[in-house]
């Protein structure tokens, strides 16, 4: 796996830094040892500012901004703050010469596959289902009307509050992802401890351990 920066740029970062962060036994470069389809990498400099990244099948994470020692472990504050993704209601769309029942898209209107959703009725049970990149029409024998439809992005965890469609609406809903600093992680008050070979970085998801690169 490539290490997050060039060998000479880690060199460079180490010049003119505070002393109380060129003395910290923390500061150095680390693979993530989590797994064989699990990819990522802690960058703790000795100027005071990190940068983390991963990589986890669908799942892009990067992160950067400041850490403080804090007794016997670092703890790390994204800055700048990310901006979480949206989801927000939009005008209807064609695909293919019809206006699906639900259509997720990006801002620029390219669909978006593989979203869960939940459309209730008037009667009978609600339809749960996801989306292709075509989006998702109700089939031809249910001739039920959609009244409300609530939208779930699984991987970046990104929902709405149920939509509740009118009768402008005519049963049907495109949600716009806005993406922001969609795959910017906030790590305010993950705090990483050493390890024998490395760090364990503590988040709320769950710990993350990190080997420092040239411990054999």
């Amino acid at each position: 796996m490539r290490t997050l920066l060039p060998i000479a740029s880690i060199a460079a970062a180490l010049i003119a830094a505070p002393a109380a962060a060129q003395d910290s036994p923390f500061v150095g470069e680390y693979s993530l040892a989590e797994g064989p389809d699990v990819g990522g990498g802690l960058l703790i400099r000795n100027d005071g500012r990190f940068q983390y990244m991963l990589a986890a099948g669908a799942l892009d994470e990067r992160a950067e901004g400041r850490w403080e020692a804090r007794g016997d472990t670092v703890c790390l504050t994204t800055d700048p703050k990310p901006v979480p993704p949206a989801m927000e209601k939009g005008a209807l769309l064609e695909v293919d010469g019809a206006v699906p029942t639900l259509l997720v898209t990006w801002p620029n209107g390219r669909g978006i596959p593989g979203v869960d959703f939940t459309i209730g009725f008037d009667n009978g049970d609600p339809v749960e289902d996801y989306t292709q990149v075509y989006g998702w029409t109700m089939p031809k024998n249910d001739k039920r009307i959609p009244r409300w439809i609530e939208v779930r992005e699984s991987i970046y965890d990104i929902t709405a509050p149920r939509f509740e469609l009118t009768e402008a609406d005519g049963g049907k809903l495109r949600a716009i992802i806005v993406p922001n600093d969609i795959g910017v992680v906030d790590l305010d008050g993950a705090c990483a401890e050493k390890t024998e070979r490395g760090v364990t970085l503590h988040r709320a998801e769950g710990d993350m351990r990190f080997v420092r690169l040239g411990v054999e």
